[in-house]
């Protein structure tokens, strides 16, 4: 048929093939209801990382009849979702590659929904870690479930707008925590948090949860009955998503202890090996981490991303809420925004340019001062900017099992980063003899001046892990051609030797 044949009434237009219209609308639908399902597991997963209950001690206090002696057994418990999310994420990949993604995913969103019920019910210092411990065991269930989700579509975009979600969410978790659950401004709790109030700061936003269990039912429909697309694991593939498990499970339990019982300097000690650690993880993937140094990119994400935009969140809570949460907003479009550029860079010039990026606005933080005006605009942007891009360039060409293996290593990383800053905060706070709220300021900003040298320094030296790695896995990648060139150029030989080889004789 002419090209034409459109521009000639006479002459009728061919039918699109049925069947493949309706394929294509179930894979647009199938993809819709996944981009839904990561847009809200993300922040609802990262957003029971925050302790925001500084305002509401006070008042729990009061509630539960516990002196000052027992405040500390209760600022542990509160602060029990990151450990838990951290020491679950292993486990839930693993469950993630060997069950249905949306299994799983059903399972966190109900244990993560459940603990964020039960907090109304939590009438003892143990109630309240449990349902913290709860909250962390759901979201850490639910992260790898979405991931897998979203590589099963094999779409560039969707995975670019998951490594995005990740970044901003961890970004924005404390400032959008504390525009909730404001922090004290004197020595009171403000006066809706009399009674059994302060229960609400224990989950600041059980809505979000609800949004995303609404997401993942209407994934499900959407995605009907489509065959599983990802191959079955392998066994070094098991084997290398339950690596980091024991590891991370003796960092948890050192965190906790370590949290309000130790000393600063133990407790920087304990972060510092927890980082060589990760490091090492990290480096021992090699080429399973994927092409492009996912692993270590995940590290410094979660090294970088949450540790610095919290407490910067709580040194700003002194200015008007409105403050506080544009400059996260802006660092969220910037994040995913460099995402989505990441899918139309050079994957190894962008995670290296993301890391650039990185290690600029902590310098550009330096300058300005941890309680400068600008502070939050300079350190946030380029932060989320880089963040978002390396992590999205990184996760190109990357196989399901080392995204996964790289998700296991970053919230380890985010609790490292937080046992560090808040150590040296505290060390500052001991070495202070100022009682005024000026003076316990001033030490807190000192502590986070601290933490931004070292965070420049570990942001350098991950960047030179990863850049290691990608080395590595090039010069890997070309062994292996050379070795299947000349191992096809010798059966080409025999071959040909075969061919030319005189016939036995009969008989």
């Amino acid at each position: 048929m002419s090209s034409h044949a459109h521009d000639r009434p006479g002459v009728p237009l061919p039918a699109p093939d049925p069947p493949a219209a309706a394929a294509a609308a179930r894979r647009r639908g199938a993809a819709l209801g996944v981009l839904l399902t990561a847009v809200t597991v993300l922040p609802a997963a990262v957003l029971v990382v925050p302790d925001a209950t500084a305002g509401a001690v006070p008042a729990a206090a009061r509630a539960l009849g516990l002196g000052d002696g027992r405040v500390p057994a209760l600022l542990r418990a509160t602060g029990l979702s990151l450990p838990a999310l951290a020491l679950t994420l292993p486990l839930a990949a693993v469950a993630a590659r060997r069950l249905p993604a949306w299994a799983v995913l059903a399972t966190g969103l109900t244990v993560l929904l459940g603990g964020l019920g039960a907090v109304r019910f939590a009438g003892s210092v143990p109630a309240v870690g449990a349902v913290r411990a709860a909250q962390g065991a759901g979201a850490g269930i639910a992260l790898p479930a979405s991931l897998v989700l979203v590589w099963e579509r094999r779409n560039a975009a969707l995975s670019a707008l998951w490594a995005g979600a990740l970044a901003a969410s961890l970004l924005t978790a404390m400032p959008v925590a504390l525009r909730a659950v404001p922090p004290p401004r004197t020595g009171t709790a403000p006066a809706g948090w009399q009674g059994t109030g302060w229960h609400a700061a224990l989950a600041p936003f059980p809505w979000l949860a609800g949004a995303a269990a609404a997401a993942a039912v209407l994934g499900v429909l959407l995605r009907g009955r489509a065959p599983w697309t990802l191959p079955p694991p392998r066994l070094a593939e098991r084997g290398r998503l339950a690596l980091p498990f024991v590891p991370v499970a003796g960092f948890a339990f050192l965190a906790v202890v370590a949290a309000h019982g130790w000393s600063p300097g133990a407790r920087l000690v304990v972060a510092g090996f927890a980082l060589a650690a990760l490091a090492g993880l990290a480096l021992a993937g090699g080429a399973e981490g994927g092409p492009f140094g996912c692993a270590a990119v995940m590290v410094a994400t979660g090294l970088l991303a949450y540790p610095l935009a919290a407490p910067l969140s709580g040194l700003a809570a002194a200015g008007a809420p409105a403050s506080r949460l544009l400059p996260a907003a802006a660092a969220a479009a910037a994040t995913v925004t460099g995402a989505l550029a990441a899918s139309r860079a050079r994957p190894r010039a962008a995670v290296m340019a993301g890391y650039a990026l990185m290690v600029a606005g902590i310098g550009l933080a330096l300058a300005a001062g941890p309680t400068g005006r600008w502070t939050p605009v300079v350190l946030l942007v380029p932060l989320g900017t880089g963040a978002g891009l390396a992590l999205a360039a990184s996760l190109r060409h990357a196989h399901v099992g080392a995204a996964l293996f790289g998700l296991s290593l970053c919230f380890p990383a985010v609790l490292a980063g937080q046992l560090c800053v808040l150590s040296l905060q505290a060390d500052r706070l001991r070495r202070t003899r100022a009682l005024t709220g000026a003076g316990h300021l001033d030490a807190l900003a000192d502590g986070y001046r601290a933490w931004l040298l070292i965070a420049g320094a570990a942001a350098v030296l991950l960047a030179a892990l990863t850049l290691r790695l990608i080395t590595g896995h090039d010069r890997a990648a070309e062994r292996h051609a050379r070795a299947f060139e000349r191992g096809g150029r010798t059966a080409l030989r025999h071959a040909r030797a075969t061919e030319s080889a005189p016939a036995p004789e009969a008989g």
